[in-house]
Parts: C-alpha cells; structure tokens; sequence
C-alpha cells in the first residue's frame, strides 16, 4: 500500500478484520493494525458459534437470581476473584441497573436487530470470501437438570418465538435421537436449529485476514497507544505515527484504553473465558450443547472438541486460572459419560463486554472521524457480519439500516 490509506482498522479479531473486509469491498484503501497480529485473541478460542438465537442479553433478572450462588464458587460460572472486586463494583452497579425489566426489554429489542442483521449478510459474506464451506448448521441443545430449571427458562423462551426464534422442547428420549451420550440428570431439553456454527474460529479469521491481504489491504503489528484528531484525518499513535482519514477502533478488551486518549470513559470490562480444546476423537458431538445452569458449552470444531465458557470478570492483567478449563472438563465428562477428557490443549481468553450486554458501535464524541466497533461480549463472531457493514456505513456517511441508538458509546 504506497499510498495513505483511507482507513486505520485497529484490531484484526473477527470484528476487526470483517469490517475491514467491508470496507475494501467499498474500493478503500485499509491498513490493519494489532498489537499481536491477526486472530490473536478471542477471535482464537472462542465456541466458534454465530449463536443468532442468543437475544437475550447476560444481564437480566435470572442472572441475579444465579448469581450469588455461582459467585460463591470460585471456580464457578462466574466469579470475581477477590483482588479486583474492588475495580469492578461501578461495573456490576452498572450491570445490576440494566437488568431492570424494561432495560432488558430495550436491550433485547437492540439485540435482535444486531442478529437480524447478521444472519442477513452471513452467507453472502462468506461466499464473497471463499469461506462459505466452513459453516455448519448442527443446531444448538440446550440442557437442564429436571423440571425445575427447565421451567425456569420458560420466559426466555417465550421471548424468543415472540421474536420469530424456531426451537423445540424435548424430553430425555427426544434428547437422545438429536445427541446420544447425556448423562440421564438432564430430564430435559431444547433445540435450535438456527443455531449455525463455524468449522474453526481461529482459522476462518485467519482467512478473512489472507483474502484481505490478497485484495490489497495490508496488515501490521503495532501496539496503538493514542488517537489524535487532526485536519481531515485522524493520527494513529503506535510507536511511529500513521494518518487516515478514518479510523475504526475495534481492538476488542484493549478499545476503551485507546478511546481514553480520546476523553471518552466507556465501562468496559473483561470477562476472561477459559477452555480445553479435546482431540476430534473424543466424544461422538454431533451438536453444540449448552449446558446453561453451568455456564459453559461443548462444540465440535475441525480442530477437536472444545469444552468452555464461564465468566470471570478479573480484567486484563491478573494471570489465567486454569482450574477454572479444569473444573469445566470435570463436568462435562461426568455430563458426557463417554467423553474422554485426555490430551487437551487449554486456553484463557478476553471478552470485550459491557454492563447490559450491548456493543458499542457509534462514533466518537470528538470527532465522527473514529468509528467504534468494540465490546461485543460472547458475540463478536456471531455479530461480525451485521457490525461490519454498519461500520462501512459509518465510515461512508449513510444512514444505518438498524437503530443505533441502543449502541451509542455515549449511553452509559
């Protein structure tokens, strides 16, 4: 790229290099900047799932309701370990405010749109950059241990065909037909057939960043410390200084620091998700299980079996606790009697993510120059798609197709 280009994408996760893609696809000229390189980060680890059923967003009166007994187990589905509960408390404030029902509702309403969005464009995206062989349309089995907590989840399921959401409630025997080898604890289930996954997160990422480079666009390390507004452009602080005449900030838990540089003070926080990655040979997993009450989820994936989840919300400097994939693997293999936990690979990862459970996607306050597309929470790859062509849009000038209101970096 001899020429400057039209604009700076800070991040090259899923989030990143998809509205990059975008972006190029409109005749830009796009450098990407990120600190590790491409697919890095969560865009790594995660379930690999683009979860379009999951409207309902992490804060909401159930997750009160759960919450002080999983925050009672430090190696629970969700924990604050004690050395940053302080840092955290104007967060969980925060979170605890929007779990009020008629903020849920807002949030729910901004979720489906966001969703709707994406699996619009999903395929024509992936068939644009040769990646449509990688997705996978297995569904998604969501479990539960009796009558109880299946009747407990009732509500967000009705919220959900409200909205158009196909799904099918099961008893064990049903259960079994879809995905042989539940522990018989679960009495219960549902399925989603909307529920698409990809072959391997890390490797379609890493395509997307290959067909980027391949079209023009190019990719460098750099670590971005400071944005700053200037005449027409913005410049890129990241040991030397870059211009463009936009820039889109999309570098996932490590966003709010950058738009500090900007005056801007966006809550966000970390939820560190942790994993085993199994080889392929170790459970016949012919759909992604949830298993909610737990907080963690089992897929299948090109590169093995994936057992992970959780939430730890202990931001980005304390060290991974890996008893925490370990506790995980425990459960699953007493859920799924026949999985063999041996010869796994484990992972620690970051969830960009904000107190109700929205994204930001809007633009800065001093200058409509800098576009942010961060805070996606368990989403990002499910949101890709949709946040890529809004942030094309915001570039460009155009009128969103979706509200944006729900987004904007300046609602807290």
């Amino acid at each position: 790229m001899s020429a400057l280009p039209d604009v700076i994408v800070i991040g090259a996760g899923v989030i990143g290099l998809s509205a990059a893609v975008a972006l190029q696809a409109e005749g830009r000229r796009v450098l990407v900047l990120d600190r590790e390189g491409p697919a890095a980060g969560a865009s790594a680890g995660n379930a690999g799932a683009f979860a379009f059923t999951d409207i309902l967003p992490l804060a909401s009166p159930g997750i009160l309701r759960k919450a002080p007994k999983w925050l009672l187990d430090p190696i629970g589905p969700l924990s604050v370990p004690p050395t940053y509960a302080l840092r955290i408390a104007p967060w969980m404030f925060r979170f605890w405010r929007a779990c009020a029902p008629r903020r849920v509702a807002q949030s729910t309403a901004a979720q489906t749109a966001l969703m709707d969005l994406s699996k619009g464009g999903l395929e024509p995206f992936l068939e644009r950059t040769g990646t449509l062989p990688m997705l996978r349309k297995d569904g998604n089995l969501q479990v539960y241990e009796g009558e109880a907590e299946f009747r407990s989840s009732l509500p967000g399921w009705l919220s959900r065909a409200r909205r158009g959401i196909d799904f099918h409630h099961m008893d064990a025997r049903e259960m079994a037909e879809i995905q042989p080898g539940i522990a018989p604890r679960f009495t219960h289930g549902t399925f989603t057939p909307g529920w698409y996954s990809i072959a391997d997160p890390k490797l379609y990422t890493l395509t997307l960043a290959k067909r980027f480079v391949t079209d023009g666009g190019l990719i460098e390390r750099a670590e971005v410390t400071a944005l700053r507004p200037v005449e027409n452009g913005v410049e890129v602080i990241a040991g030397s200084t870059r211009r463009a005449g936009h820039v889109v900030l999309a570098a996932g838990a490590f966003s709010h620091r950058i738009a500090r540089t900007l005056g801007e003070r966006i809550p966000l926080e970390t939820e560190r998700g942790y994993n085993t990655t199994l080889p392929a040979s170790a459970f016949d997993l012919r759909t992604q299980i949830t298993f909610g009450g737990h907080g963690f989820v089992i897929t299948r994936l090109s590169s093995g079996i994936r057992v992970g989840g959780a939430v730890e919300l202990g931001g980005l400097d304390l060290p991974p606790n890996f008893e925490r994939s370990r506790a995980m693997l425990r459960k699953a293999k007493a859920f799924l009697p026949g999985l063999d936990p041996q010869g796994g690979s484990e992972w620690m990862g970051f969830r960009p993510s904000l107190p109700d459970s929205l994204p930001v996607l809007g633009t800065a306050r001093e200058t409509p120059r800098v576009v942010y597309a961060f805070g996606h929470g368990h989403l990002g790859l499910t949101q890709s798609v949709g946040t890529a062509r809004l942030v094309a849009g915001l570039v460009a000038g155009r009128s969103a197709v979706i509200d944006l209101s729900p987004f904007s970096p300046r609602r807290f």
